[in-house]
């Protein structure tokens, strides 16, 4: 076991995690610190981290929702069109940015 050390709204949180996965976690750390930011300063640490959850867990709902079905691949006879899927997924991320960013700009406005 490792212990790591995360940085979070500017406040150290120490977390034990496997061996190997130090990376991985710091990555997840670095995640909740970005949510965190967008709140600035001034939250309890509580809350701090229950909205920084709760926009990591909208992003999550919002990606598994507009997840698209997995199609066996295309046979020679039906050729697979790019640039249809480029749109698709484009679309899918503009969505979810601008569900983001209602979620932040609900959070700073929160007392």
């Amino acid at each position: 076991m490792s212990n790591l050390t995360l940085m979070i709204g500017g406040r150290p949180f120490t977390v034990s995690c496997a061996d190997g996965e130090e990376d991985h976690i710091a990555m997840l750390g670095r995640m909740i610190d970005e949510r965190a930011s967008r709140m600035g300063s001034g939250q309890t640490e509580p809350r701090m981290l229950l909205f920084s959850a709760l926009m990591l867990a909208d992003e999550l709902h919002e990606a598994h929702r507009h997840a698209p079905i997995v199609a066996p691949p295309p046979t020679a006879d039906e050729p697979v069109a790019i640039a249809e899927v480029d749109d698709l997924i484009v679309e899918r991320v503009t969505r979810l940015a601008e569900r983001i960013e209602s979620v932040a700009a609900t959070l700073e406005q929160a007392p």
